[in-house]
């Protein structure tokens, strides 16, 4: 009995070891920065920076990793310090509650191994959440509302128009105000419920992207292996998504779910982080027919920055893709749409967004432009749209 009792205290002590360790060391390993700070731009580009009143982001998964988001973190992209830092007004952060194993751009099956899993376990998150993918998004969806708790009355969590007019007035007379808008990458978290649709807008989410890297009960990932479009049970997700005023995000839906979506939904839609197939030529990206139905819908659709949507040369790419969008349907459709602490390798981190402003100066961009697309389009879409 008292080797079973000493085998059993090592265990919990070596597990508890493990999810002080484990976690960092995963999270270094999935989310690197390839140019780290301090970040240098023109004089012209650090004034016309520091004096855009709503900066914001449309995709970022760091509340995946189990960091604190109050304190300023050594790894990973976003934190709320580091948001402020970089003058940002407002940041979604997405649920992701599965990840298939050995995931790719081209074909994934919902039925292999599920990373998130194992990241449950050794992140010390409670067992509830080791089996349930909607255990997994209420417990993510609470823990912004405690990060906000604790950041006192210097983050607001945005659920309607009033909380985003709330936002721009306490940042005219401080900027280190934050918001943070919550959504569910992949509608798989509702286990094919309705009802948990619900409950998932009940604990503040309001964006759902319906699909990630593989096909779920509403239909088909443009990683998938159906190419599906709406189901029953997606048909009834959308409509009760009307109902709700939320937020629909076309990223990673396959071709024939984003024609579905467009044509069912009684409300605009965005895609919250993708590239331009005109750009790169990628199963991720939109084409350009695909552009002009989501503009035609006064959707926006938020450029990501990592490489696998941009080529090597991310920021390059992220202005290429700009300016194929504006030239298209014009410069009222596009938003910023980082894919930060995703899984990607950054360019840069939050902080670093003045060099998409320096960068967006030399290809000609008016400063109307840029104002409009650092985050005054994200603020008038979610005023008209919550």
């Amino acid at each position: 009995m008292k080797k079973i009792l000493i085998a059993l205290v090592s265990l919990i002590l070596l597990y508890w070891l493990a999810t002080l360790i484990v976690p960092g060391i995963i999270e270094k390993g999935n989310n690197p920065v390839k140019q780290l700070p301090p970040y240098s731009v023109s004089e012209e580009a650090s004034e016309l920076y520091a004096s855009l009143d709503f900066v914001a982001d449309l995709h970022c998964d760091a509340l995946l990793w189990g960091r604190d988001l109050t304190k300023r973190g050594k790894r990973g992209h976003v934190d709320f310090p580091r948001m402020q830092e970089g003058n940002i007004a407002l940041q979604v952060f997405t649920v992701v509650s599965k990840s298939p194993k050995g995931q790719n751009m081209e074909s994934n099956s919902a039925d292999t191994q599920d990373n998130i899993t194992l990241l449950n376990i050794v992140q010390g998150r409670p067992i509830s959440n080791w089996f349930s993918l909607m255990k997994r998004t209420l417990y993510q969806s609470a823990q912004l509302e405690e990060f906000a708790a604790e950041f006192h009355d210097e983050f607001i969590i945005v659920k309607n128009p009033e909380d985003v007019l709330e936002l721009v007035e306490k940042r005219k007379a401080d900027k280190h105000v934050i918001g943070g808008l919550l959504g569910i990458e992949g509608a798989h978290a509702l286990e094919g419920k309705i009802e948990n649709l619900d409950k998932a807008y009940e604990a503040g989410v309001r964006l759902i992207g319906p699909m990630h890297f593989f096909d779920n009960e509403m239909g088909g990932s443009a990683h998938g292996a159906s190419g599906e479009g709406l189901t029953d049970f997606g048909k009834k997700v959308i409509r009760r998504m009307n109902e709700l005023s939320m937020i629909i995000d076309l990223a990673h839906a396959s071709p024939k779910m984003i024609d579905d979506i467009l044509e069912m939904s009684s409300k605009p839609v965005m895609v919250s982080h993708t590239g331009i197939r005109s750009v790169l030529n990628s199963p991720r990206n939109l084409s350009d027919e695909q552009i002009r139905k989501i503009a035609a819908k006064e959707g926006i659709i938020g450029i990501a920055f990592f490489d696998m949507v941009q080529g090597p040369d991310e920021l390059r790419g992220i202005v290429a893709s700009m300016k194929r969008v504006k030239n298209l349907v014009g410069v009222e459709h596009i938003a910023l749409g980082s894919d930060y602490d995703g899984s990607v390798a950054a360019p840069f981190d939050i902080t670093g967004l003045p060099l998409i402003v320096d960068a967006l100066l030399n290809e000609g961009f008016a400063e109307d432009e840029i104002r409009a697309i650092m985050g005054e389009n994200v603020k008038n879409f979610l005023l008209a749209n919550l």
